[in-house]
């Protein structure tokens, strides 16, 4: 059964904005064009208008400013007044969803994206495609070139250049791989397992990482059948009714299956936490309350350290695990477990990277613009990161792809990796 999340409702949050101007120097796509238009503020003006009937729906310069939105919500932790810009944004595109339609590649796209019968061979043969080493032989700077760059960063990496860190910074703990396997925590917490659809097929390497530290830190893990993509690409894209069918697929395929879900997935994270919003009832509102990002669980266990690595590491935080989530020190928590790893946060590492979810296919002339400061920064940091650390598959690909078409001699790798490699070789796995 649908939802409350209506438009009149998420119009309703943007009602505490005062047009203060907190949010503009918050905002990627304003600090972009510098158009007012191109601010939450501005935006915000637009959205009323097209609440009120002020301007029709298919009003050019009302599409191109809110098409141009991120949905990052970075406007909402710095605004005094606690608008809540996300509701109103997607209000906004479910209004226009339902009075012009989505454009047409949005809808193909999206319609992949609904059925796994459709997006799991696609993926598929993707990876293989990828695997074949010719996505990065075809990357460039101009739109399909980054696409193949996008692609091509979803490689699971080699760590084998990776050194060991200083022998002062090991942990004492470790004297063998098998008193270290010896020594795992007792389990005593159950978690099941969300694959999602672009982690499932393309990010294998995360799950089997995410299994691997979980289990090492005192959880068993479970696989659970019939779920499907979480719907956080349609419901950012006003699909609500499409977003909420993949929701109650996924309540029912997890109705009892474990204490909590894990996620790797910053942007299916925050909308499986907001399912009690897109769906009525208490199962809905439940299961929110269940679903963790794989940084919380393993921070609540310490996590326990791992072998030395000498890494320059820059953490870069999604906006969907920090501005949607609030979830901030987890993922630093994760880091911080692995002996010799120097951890960093660059300037702009909490602003957006232009990804967005379908965004980077929609609108790629911004997205690349968003990505350009970051990427730039990431450049000229001094001693340069040996890796580039987020927990978000879009975030991955799109960092990870500036990364090559620039030539920069360092990867993309989800945080969990990085502890993975830590306890392999602390000789944590048996296998």
């Amino acid at each position: 059964m649908a939802t409350e999340i209506e438009p009149a409702r998420g119009f309703r949050a943007l009602d505490p904005c005062v047009h203060c101007g907190f949010c503009l120097p918050a905002c990627p796509t304003y600090l972009a064009t510098g158009d007012e238009a191109d601010s939450p503020r501005g935006r915000i003006v637009l959205m009323r208008a097209l609440e009120r009937g002020e301007l029709p729906a298919d009003d050019p310069a009302l599409n191109e400013h809110l098409d141009a939105c991120l949905g990052c919500r970075g406007c909402e932790p710095v605004c005094p007044a606690g608008v809540g810009y996300g509701q109103g944004i997607e209000a906004a595109r479910t209004l226009l969803a339902a009075r012009r339609g989505l454009p047409i590649k949005a809808r193909a796209v999206l319609a992949v994206f609904r059925y796994r019968w459709l997006w799991r061979p696609l993926l598929t043969m993707a990876r293989w495609f990828r695997d074949t080493g010719l996505a990065r032989r075809l990357s460039g700077k101009h739109q399909f070139g980054f696409s193949m760059a996008m692609l091509a960063s979803s490689r699971e990496g080699s760590s084998d250049r990776w050194t060991a860190g200083p022998p002062e910074d090991s942990h004492s703990g470790i004297v063998s791989p098998v008193s270290s396997v010896l020594h795992v925590p007792p389990v005593v917490t159950t978690v099941a397992l969300f694959t999602g659809c672009v982690m499932s097929e393309l990010y294998g390497h995360v799950h089997a990482a995410t299994r691997r530290t979980l289990q090492a830190n005192g959880y068993r893990v479970i696989e659970v059948a019939g779920q499907v993509c979480c719907g956080a690409l349609h419901a950012h894209a006003g699909d609500q009714a499409a977003a909420a069918a993949l929701a109650q697929r996924n309540l029912a395929a997890f109705d009892g299956q474990a204490d909590f879900v894990v996620v790797n997935s910053a942007g299916c994270g925050a909308l499986l936490k907001e399912y009690g919003h897109l769906v009525a009832g208490a199962a809905a509102a439940g299961f929110g309350s269940r679903v963790k990002d794989i940084s919380e669980l393993l921070a609540e266990r310490g996590p326990r350290s791992g072998a030395a690595l000498n890494l320059d590491v820059a953490y870069d935080a999604p906006c969907h695990l920090q501005h949607a989530q609030h979830i901030q020190l987890p993922p630093l928590a994760v880091l911080g477990a692995i002996p010799g790893a120097r951890v960093r946060l660059l300037s702009g590492s909490d602003r957006c990277c232009g990804s967005a979810g379908i965004y980077s296919m929609l609108e790629p002339g911004m997205s690349r613009a968003v990505l350009a400061d970051k990427i730039a920064t990431i450049a000229e940091a001094v001693p340069r990161p040996t890796v580039v650390a987020t927990g978000n598959p879009g975030c991955l690909m799109q960092i990870g792809a500036g990364l090559i078409v620039d030539g920069l001699p360092m990867e993309a790798r989800h945080p969990v990796e990085l502890l993975d490699e830590s306890y392999r070789r602390a000789g944590f796995y048996t296998t």
